[in-house]
């Protein structure tokens, strides 16, 4: 059974481009093993994620994340079942979210995914996705 899951944390400590590359190197490795996909989009301070795959393993996967000492206050906001993948054909995108976004500053004006309902956040997602704002890309 394919899930969605959709989850926001903070970093313990500030955002750097070697943290993020080491992110995405071993989500790289990790997902295309286990046959995840997903966007990760970093900014003004927090980490938004979608894991795309099968239940267990994104069960696993976000169980992992939930402990792991660089993030802090992780909330999960969303975990559907669905049909097929939005996000195939990355093992792991990155957006960076800027609070300076015009579809940030539309879809919630003052955008908290912590506040925001999980629609806005996969809406605000997916119009990042839309205008190309994946700078930075792994094929699965």
């Amino acid at each position: 059974m394919l899930v969605r899951l959709l989850y926001v944390s903070q970093p313990v400590g500030p955002i750097t481009t070697t943290m993020t590359t080491l992110i995405l190197e071993k989500s790289n490795s990790h997902n295309k093993k286990e046959n995840i996909t997903g966007v990760l989009c970093q900014g003004s301070g927090l980490w938004m994620q979608v894991l795309e795959g099968e239940r267990s393993q994104v069960n696993l996967l976000y169980s992992r994340i939930m402990v792991d000492r660089n993030h802090r206050n992780v909330e999960l906001l969303l975990m559907e079942e669905i049909p097929n993948r939005k996000f195939g054909q990355w093992s792991m995108a990155l957006v960076y979210l800027s609070k300076d976004d015009p579809m940030v500053q539309m879809a919630h004006p003052e955008f908290d995914p912590y506040s925001a309902s999980a629609k806005d956040a996969m809406f605000i997602l997916d119009e990042l996705i839309k205008t190309g704002s994946p700078i930075a890309m792994t094929k699965s």
